[in-house]
């Protein structure tokens, strides 16, 4: 005979969680830890191995003798691709994407699955992240003090991104979005978009859900290979009255790193940038862009 919280397990929405994994050996551990250590006990695991060159691959097998998830394994395609392949295999009513460097907090999936529980027109809900180094040092933390409600024109005006590590979608949504289009690498921006095209709502809760581990190999740090991942996902949206506000958006994030990185290209997006759409974020670019040796 089942206990109450086996039934209440049981009678929970199945929640799959799917992590892609590059090159994350050192960190499996500790993210692994982390997924099955939440309280929320109706869920599935699927980790999709991306190509990795390092031992990541070989963690993962070992990892399978205390943990029960599916392993996946393909060559290099990107995160996008990754996920495509983990949908496929996919029972769950709701997903999570948890990158494989960060760590889970222990109510993240209980949180957000309740509020698409009770928010059924609500394709995506997001939660805040607190920022760790490399050694697992807390750095700063995301603040909110209300839920954010997005529509659409709201998500194409601000160029909003529902990010991976803090993200749980409605598989219905996913599926009306057509999945992830694996052109695009980088899988974040461009599903927060196709989810909301369809009519989806995108919340974003007050609540620190994940500890997001900052190093050298964070996509953020490859700022033109995520500039170009930003305007392929703005492409299909071109003749949206407030796309230029959000490819603006898109040349202020590369610029940020640009401005240190590499000055000429650092110039040549701020020609970019209508004057229209010139602001206060510009201005502190110029300077840093000028005044950095």
């Amino acid at each position: 005979m089942m206990s109450n919280q086996q039934q209440a397990a049981t009678q929970a929405p199945l929640v799959s969680i799917i992590a892609p994994c590059y090159n994350a050996g050192k960190y499996l551990d500790c993210a692994i830890d982390s997924i099955f250590a939440q309280d929320y006990a109706h869920f599935e695991v699927i980790i999709v191995d991306d190509g990795s060159t390092d031992d990541s691959y070989a963690r993962l097998q070992a990892l399978q003798a205390r943990y029960p998830f599916q392993l996946y394994r393909q060559p290099n395609q990107g995160v996008s691709a990754a996920l495509n392949h983990g949908l496929r295999h996919a029972r769950g009513e709701y997903v999570a994407t948890p990158d494989l460097d960060d760590i889970m907090l222990p109510f993240s999936v209980r949180i957000r699955a309740e509020y698409l529980d009770q928010h059924p027109q609500v394709g995506i809900v997001g939660a805040l992240i607190t920022y760790m180094d490399c050694d697992g040092k807390d750095l700063k933390c995301q603040h909110r003090d209300e839920v954010e409600c997005l529509h659409f024109d709201e998500v194409v005006r601000g160029a909003v991104v529902v990010g991976a590590p803090v993200a749980l979608y409605r598989m219905q949504a996913l599926r009306d979005a057509g999945g992830y289009d694996p052109a695009i690498k980088v899988q974040d921006f461009q599903i927060t978009l196709r989810i909301a095209a369809k009519g989806y709502r995108i919340d974003v809760l007050p609540v620190k859900v994940t500890r997001y581990r900052r190093h050298p190999n964070n996509l953020s740090r490859k700022y033109k290979v995520l500039l170009d991942a930003d305007l392929q996902a703005l492409s299909p949206y071109v003749d949206h009255p407030d796309y230029p506000s959000a490819k603006a958006r898109a040349l202020h994030k590369a610029l940020k790193y640009a401005v240190v990185s590499d000055k000429p290209y650092a110039w040549k997006l701020l020609r970019d940038i209508p004057f229209k759409y010139m602001n206060t974020t510009t201005w502190r670019r110029f300077k840093r862009l000028v005044l950095h040796r």
